[in-house]
């Protein structure tokens, strides 16, 4: 984990907010920021901050990181505290109207570079070890052909 965001007490249940974390784990930075602004609702709005701040608290660690390099590693909308509203129900009954909160969590971490053209010492130690085996004929039995029909069997 390279940065950390987290936004707390939105006014979104945490069910609507999964819809539109679930698609943004392990995408680049730059995708998720495309993705996000095709997305219509409201909590494609929240993550959007929560993703910049988490960019932006990257960029404070490390001032030489680029956003492409940045990929989002952890994503969550987890359940926060429930404001509980009544309302007037038929011979004097009142319904509870659970309004649901989420916190968002967002976490970066940094994409592996391939190190192409640069030969690794393990890799040319293991290779040079692994040597094939000596070919060793295998005794083979030819199978017994089975008769086609129930008259051949007779």
């Amino acid at each position: 984990m390279i940065a950390k965001a987290v936004t707390k007490y939105v006014r979104i249940p945490p069910r609507k907010a999964m819809l539109v974390t679930r698609p943004l784990k392990g995408l680049s930075v730059p995708r998720a920021y495309a993705l996000l602004a095709g997305i219509k609702k409201k909590a494609a709005r929240f993550i959007n901050l929560t993703l910049r701040s988490a960019v932006a608290n990257a960029h404070k660690k490390d001032q030489h990181l680029d956003e492409s390099d940045l990929y989002i590693s952890r994503i969550t909308a987890d359940g926060g505290p429930m404001l509980k509203r009544f309302r007037a129900g038929s011979m004097g009954r009142a319904f509870t109207i659970r309004k649901r909160t989420c916190h968002l969590t967002v976490q970066l971490d940094v994409k592996e570079k391939p190190n192409v053209g640069i030969p690794s010492d393990k890799k040319s130690a293991k290779s040079k070890a692994v040597q094939p085996k000596a070919a060793r004929p295998k005794d083979v039995k030819p199978r017994p052909t089975k008769p086609a029909t129930k008259r051949e069997r007779r």
